[in-house]
């Protein structure tokens, strides 16, 4: 069984969810989104350890208000950056060395099954590589500034890119290495894509949500209900009730 260090990014600023809470912070049936995302990665025999990165701003909140959570899981906390490769980036020195494959999952991404994880830590054992991502169904467009459609796009061969990604450690470390100044990666499998490392695709569906918007909490609500994930970390007390 190959051991696996998760990295869990959640330094954004989550601009397009909008409120006076960072999107990680917000409280999924009670609970902080983040927390969720953690847990799902809890008590596995292949995870040997787990880093969250954190906006240097709210490092040292982020300590002190889940000081329980952090010591009971035995979270790795570490500064993250502006952007998720900058996060992503910042956690690799971290990286247990002991670990044989970094898994990349975002905070906002609550509802994985826990067979999907399986699968695709297995594939990452086979190929180096592999990333979560689920088939295109709809009609696509693409829309000009204007609004106006321009073209309507086969999506024969597209799917949406998720997480868990999951690599062995010294290819993504070289993936960032390369990685030149300007360049602008949406998610690490494209950085390592970059390198010429191929990355297969382990198959899911579209309950794999990424909360980016106030409308996604109450999918995501019912998602985590109907896969019966219960809490695995410890209460927050105190801090329940506080706002960011």
């Amino acid at each position: 069984m190959a051991k696996v260090a998760v990295i869990i990014p959640a330094a954004g600023a989550g601009q397009r969810f909008g409120g006076q809470v960072k999107k990680p912070f917000a409280l999924l049936d009670n609970r902080p989104i983040f927390i969720r995302s953690i847990e799902l990665f809890l008590n596995r025999a292949d995870v040997c350890q787990t880093i969250l990165t954190v906006a240097p701003e709210d490092f040292d909140v982020v300590k002190e208000k889940y000081a329980a959570n952090i010591m009971i899981m035995g979270i790795k906390l570490v500064k993250g950056g502006a952007e998720r490769h900058e996060s992503v980036r910042a956690a690799l020195p971290h990286v247990d060395p002991a670990a044989e494959l970094v898994c990349v999952h975002d905070a906002v991404r609550p509802c994985v099954l826990e067979s999907w994880i399986d699968q695709v830590f297995a594939e990452a054992v086979k190929s180096g590589a592999a990333i979560l991502a689920a088939p295109l169904v709809g009609t696509i467009k693409r829309v000009a500034g204007s609004g106006v459609v321009d073209a309507t796009v086969p999506r024969e061969g597209l799917y949406e890119a998720q997480t868990p990604q999951v690599f062995r450690p010294d290819l993504l470390r070289r993936a960032y290495e390369a990685m030149p100044a300007d360049f602008q990666p949406s998610d690490d499998a494209q950085v390592v894509e970059r390198l010429g490392h191929g990355v297969t695709v382990v198959v899911t569906d579209h309950r794999n949500l990424k909360i980016t918007t106030p409308g996604d909490m109450s999918l995501a609500a019912a998602l985590v209900k109907e896969m019966g994930r219960k809490p695995k970390g410890p209460a927050l007390g105190a801090f329940d009730e506080a706002q960011w």
